[in-house]
């Protein structure tokens, strides 16, 4: 991808940011009042080349029509979560924003969103995962979504007896340890598989959760968003945290790995990436028709990955909805939702804008990992806690690299997102 895109991804605001936003008047008014233009913020700053598109949707737009004039202002990554808290506390939230995907349900359940279901006949061509709802309702949707994936050589496997998975029949858990094990015994790598366990934050609820969501675990238990108890630390999810922590214990995976996973597999110090879409493009240039991007691993109730990235909404307090809802019917276009996806090196969110960007039409180099998306993609829990999970969650999961005890790793988990649920009415 053009940007760093596993940050881009799966970034999440921090907890504190989020209570904070939600500790303010809800509601708040927009910053475009009186002023004639819908005001547009986005955090791509930086990002050239999505923000060239982005641009390009604006013009197109303003050029559309006379009713209504938006005016794009970006902010850097780093900084964007910062400048919407400080505009949500002194009600100046712009018309358009865009929201990370997992936010969404946090900052409608804040009162800072407004539903945008005039588009949800539009948005029912969307991947599941690139649509923003919460208590029924439909508040944003992403142009894009990037999908994980188990990169290794075909050579590799061939060489050591080892079977390519597909789609309809990925590695089980006994093939993929025994996989592993074989890789180990010949020697021939620092570590048999990279899961960049380096990484921080939101990383870890999604590329870890997945997996405790095929053995039959989660997060919170998504029926009521009340508790955690029975899910996360239930056999299932225990099951999940002895395996994972085992891949450490045995030497299949490093407990802190090196911080560029993909050069550490095309330099060979790996066998197998957990890694996203992103890779691709390095991977193919390095290999050629030797690379696999294979599904994740079946640990019981088929693989799983996570979904849901950038995403577009309208914020309450806009003085002009009427003109964003215009703004945001406008870009969802197909030719639009492939622009930014082909700038980007994304999943393009429909089918129609698929076959606009080449290697995502059908039977392209990439289709695999819009079918990955589409069949295997999971969303993370649609609560305003999801904020306060996501830590918990990471810090339960370092610890299991660390050695820390399962059980009583995953108990505290449940004590304290259950405590924070209650605490803070997160019954979404």
């Amino acid at each position: 991808m053009k940007k760093s895109t596993r940050v881009a991804a799966v970034s999440v605001m921090t907890a504190a940011a989020l209570l904070g936003l939600a500790g303010c008047a809800k509601g708040g008014a927009s910053g475009d009042a009186a002023s004639g233009t819908i005001t547009l913020w986005t955090h791509n700053a930086g990002n050239e080349a999505e923000l060239a598109a982005i641009q390009k949707i604006v013009d197109d737009f303003n050029a559309s029509q006379e009713g209504h004039t938006v005016s794009l202002q970006a902010f850097p990554q780093e900084s964007y979560n910062e400048s919407v808290t400080a505009a949500a506390a002194s009600k100046k939230l712009p018309c358009i924003l865009d929201i990370d995907g997992p936010n969404v349900p946090s900052w409608a359940w804040a009162g800072y969103l407004a539903p945008i279901d005039e588009l949800t006949d539009r948005l029912a061509d969307f991947l599941p995962s690139t649509v923003g709802t919460y208590e029924d309702k439909t508040y944003s949707y992403g142009f894009y979504d990037v999908a994980l994936t188990m990169v290794t050589r075909k050579s590799t496997l061939d060489d050591n007896g080892i079977r390519v998975p597909t789609p309809d029949k990925p590695w089980t858990k006994d093939e993929f340890d025994h996989a592993l094990e074989t890789l180990k015994a010949t020697g021939s790598y620092a570590y048999p598989a990279d899961f960049a366990t380096s990484s921080t934050g939101e990383w870890y609820p999604y590329a870890y959760s997945p997996f405790l969501q095929s053995a039959g675990g989660d997060l919170i238990d998504r029926t009521t968003y009340e508790s955690a108890d029975g899910v996360l630390n239930g056999p299932e999810a225990l099951e999940w945290a002895n395996w994972f922590q085992g891949l450490v214990s045995n030497g299949y995976i490093a407990a802190k790995s090196g911080t560029d996973q993909t050069a550490d597999f095309i330099n060979g110090k790996t066998a197998i990436m957990y890694a996203g879409s992103w890779a691709a493009e390095k991977v193919r240039d390095a290999f050629g028709d030797d690379a696999l991007f294979l599904p994740s691993v079946d640990l019981g109730q088929g693989p799983k990955i996570g979904g849901g990235s950038w995403q577009w909404g309208m914020s309450s307090g806009c003085s002009d909805p009427e003109g964003a809802l215009a703004y945001l019917e406008f870009a969802a276009q197909d030719e639009y939702v492939a622009s930014v996806s082909e700038a980007t090196g994304t999943i393009p969110a429909t089918d129609a804008a698929a076959e606009l960007v080449p290697g995502y039409e059908p039977g392209g180099v990439n289709d695999v990992f819009r079918q990955f998306s589409k069949a295997n993609a999971v969303v993370r829990p649609v609560t305003p806690g999801y904020p306060f999970i996501s830590s918990a969650f990471a810090e339960a999961t370092q610890q299991l690299l660390d050695g820390a005890d399962p059980q009583k790793t995953l108990d505290q988990a449940v004590k304290d997102i259950d405590a924070n649920q209650k605490q803070n009415a997160y019954q979404g």
